[in-house]
């Protein structure tokens, strides 16, 4: 009988660990004892990650965490990093070892390999071709592009300079990229000509035409010939022309050393009022964060290290979620990152939910996620994986953007014991755009629960609050985070006195309410607390629960978006009046997300005005956020003041009794009520007369 000599799998959380007891002397005898000790002892903890994952830099740092509040952490004061500098010093044993860089493919079948050499000349080349435009370092680079490698290319250009790269994806409608780039004041543009999503090819060359008139900052564009390679702009450059240099410039071309906080990217989160936040994310603490979430957490391992067996990882998303910018973070650990841009449930011809996991069995990928909302319409599909392919390289399911469902969990359990695999991992995750990381996750040695998460984050002080900032165990409270992570924003952009950034994360818990991680009493040294804006319950053997927003943002198959924008667009028909939109979504449940229209006197709301008003939101926005029902309501409620009563109504149509949910008081017009209470009513009991939305 013959004897396997392949060495056994180590958990990377594992491997930690171990290198932290021989290096210097800490053994924990659980997980929440690390956890522990990852948030209390902040400056030996970031130092480990540093250390363990040989951060480079030619200055020292002065001090780990030398300012400890939040907002206004200080964190590795000195040092000098670049995020496109960690990722290309993978370049040379990634490929000794026979490993690409990138693996994509497209609805058309087109699949393609970028080797990392081929990804450092390319990043390289257009590098020089930016700095030959003057592009220097704090310059807005703001990118119109898909899910390609394009994308990952320019991202890594403009890092590598010092310039600030933002994105946004080509679903999203001129108005909705214009509310972002225009904040930030970009001087160059990189756009797509067209996407193919749902089987049709999109033209979006009008698109770029209306973005480049609207942006008088911008003054070099470039043309991704991702449609047709015979387009051109005027007085613009081609993306191809732009990355085919390959000479001795090419070859020498370094990343610029920077400052550990020097701005790395804008991400945008939508709150209920007022433009997207511009995000503002730093170079180090991305490097640090993503570092540790991906191998500690999510066990994702280099793809020529000996313990990996050629990691593949694969996060479906589109440019416009975050979770792009958490797959990219994969090449920072020389990881090989499989990417795929179209729709995952094929077209509205030929729906096929098999389409993702047929690309994962035929690129062999290790590591699959998608959004919660994924997974379950692979079940309502009836979906069998049995007949997408040989998915036996996969060793882990992660999913993110909103609670995944207990049955659905339980449907991917049982589709990969038929596989042969009964003991499939569920990496299931719950962060968010603001900090571009996780606050809970996944824990390889950790039990599973179905609709449960299996921990906090190490080096993330999590907990669950009541609305006098007292922790609740094994209760449901308000997410927070007690201390600092090097990945929080430096600020957001164009908020020079900060106050938009202390609205919007720390009003709930202004200074005076700071506690111990853990729930003890002392005082902790930051003036306010993280509110994240989830429900959050914290089990008795450390497991969470995420049952959805405990704001009014909207929350849609895991990707935000502010209410303020779907009122901008449903509120400039002539039709309507007024209006307030919901999201529904909630622990697991399906997302249910219906709009109420106060119209004009005399207006007929008919299938024609509906399909206006969705066709409205669907053009200024995305198909994503077009809702489920379009009611008409006499009025909207709102507060005294004149603002939306979204989460009061939010909070009625998820079974709280109204006394509980609104003070009539505080109201303008109280005499509107009666018409929710009886929609919560008849939609409880399953009698709601849906409208069809087209």
């Amino acid at each position: 009988m013959e004897t396997s000599t392949t060495p056994p799998y180590v958990p990377q959380l594992r491997l930690y660990q171990d290198w932290l007891r021989q290096r210097h002397g800490l053994e924990f005898a659980s997980y929440d004892a690390l956890w522990r000790w990852s948030v209390t002892e902040l400056d030996a903890f970031w130092q480990s990650v540093w250390d363990y994952f040989a951060i480079e830099s030619p200055t020292p740092h002065r001090a780990v965490l030398a300012r400890n509040r939040m907002p206004g952490a200080e964190w590795f004061p000195g040092a000098q990093v670049n995020y496109a500098r960690q990722v290309l010093r993978h370049v040379a044993p990634a490929h000794a070892a026979g490993q690409p860089a990138l693996v994509s493919r497209n609805e058309k079948g087109l699949q393609r390999e970028l080797a990392w050499p081929e990804l450092r000349r390319q990043v390289a080349a257009l590098a020089l071709h930016l700095r030959a435009q003057g592009v220097q370092p704090g310059d807005r680079v703001a990118a119109y592009l898909p899910n390609i490698p394009e994308t990952v290319v320019a991202f890594l250009a403009t890092v590598s300079l010092g310039a600030v790269w933002s994105v946004c994806a080509p679903d999203m409608g001129t108005h909705a990229v214009l509310d972002r780039f225009r904040q930030i004041a970009p001087k160059v543009l990189i756009a797509a000509d067209g996407v193919t999503y749902g089987g049709r090819d999109i033209d979006r060359m009008d698109v770029l035409a209306e973005l480049r008139a609207a942006l008088p900052t911008v003054q070099h564009v470039l043309l991704v010939n991702n449609l047709d390679a015979s387009k051109k702009i005027a007085d613009g450059a081609s993306y191809a022309s732009a990355t085919a240099r390959n000479d001795a410039e090419v070859a020498a071309f370094e990343p610029l050393w920077l400052p550990f906080d020097h701005p790395l990217w804008i991400v945008y989160s939508s709150g209920t009022t007022g433009l997207p936040k511009p995000i503002v994310h730093g170079h180090g603490g991305m490097i640090l964060v993503a570092l540790q979430l991906k191998s500690l957490h999510n066990d994702v391992g280099a793809s020529y290290a000996p313990n990996s067996f050629g990691e593949r990882y694969h996060w479906y998303s589109s440019t416009g979620w975050v979770m792009w910018n958490a797959q990219v973070a994969g090449l920072l650990g020389g990881t090989t990152c499989v990417i795929y841009d179209g729709n995952p449930g094929g077209s509205k011809e030929h729906p096929d939910w098999g389409v993702l996991w047929r690309f994962a069995a035929e690129t062999g990928v290790t590591c699959f996620g998608a959004g919660a909302a994924f997974y379950a319409n692979c079940m309502k599909a009836g979906l069998q994986l049995a007949d997408c392919g040989d998915l036996g390289r996969v060793r882990w399911l992660g999913s993110t953007g909103s609670p995944l469902a207990p049955e659905v969990q339980a449907w991917g359990t049982a589709q990969f014991a038929t596989l042969g695999t009964p003991d499939i991992w569920w990496n299931n995750l719950s962060g968010g755009t603001d900090f571009c990381g996780a606050f809970i996750g996944g824990h390889r040695e950790l039990p599973m629960v179905p609709g449960e998460m299996q921990c906090r984050m190490l080096g993330a002080a999590v907990e669950s609050w009541d609305e006098q900032g007292r922790p609740v165990h094994d209760a449901v409270g308000e997410l927070v985070c007690t201390q600092p992570i090097p990945s929080m924003p430096l600020y957001l952009w164009g908020d020079t006195d900060g106050s938009r950034y202390l609205a919007s994360y720390f009003d709930m818990y202004p200074p005076g309410h700071g506690r111990q991680p853990g729930g003890g009493d002392g005082p902790a040294e930051m003036g306010a607390v993280w509110r994240h804006g989830d429900w959050l319950k914290i089990g008795t053997q450390g497991g969470c629960t995420i049952y959805g927003r405990s704001d009014a943002t909207i929350n849609r198959h895991g990707l935000r978006m502010g209410t303020s924008e779907i009122y901008s667009a449903v509120e400039g028909l002539p039709e309507v009046l007024d209006s307030l939109v919901v999201d529904l979504e909630y622990l697991g449940r399906e997302s249910y997300m219906p709009l109420f229209v106060v119209l004009r006197p005399g207006v007929l709301f008919d299938d024609a005005l509906r399909a206006r008003i969705a066709s409205a939101i669907r053009t200024a926005l995305s198909p994503r956020f077009v809702p489920d029902d379009i009611l008409q309501v006499p009025e909207v409620p709102r507060t005294l003041s004149g603002k939306k009563q979204e989460l009061p109504i939010k909070k009625l149509l998820l079974g709280q009794p109204l006394e509980k949910v609104v003070n009539r008081d505080a109201m303008a017009n109280p005499g509107c009520l009666p018409w929710y209470v009886d929609f919560a009513a008849r939609r409880a009991a399953g009698g709601t007369a849906r409208s069809t939305v087209p």
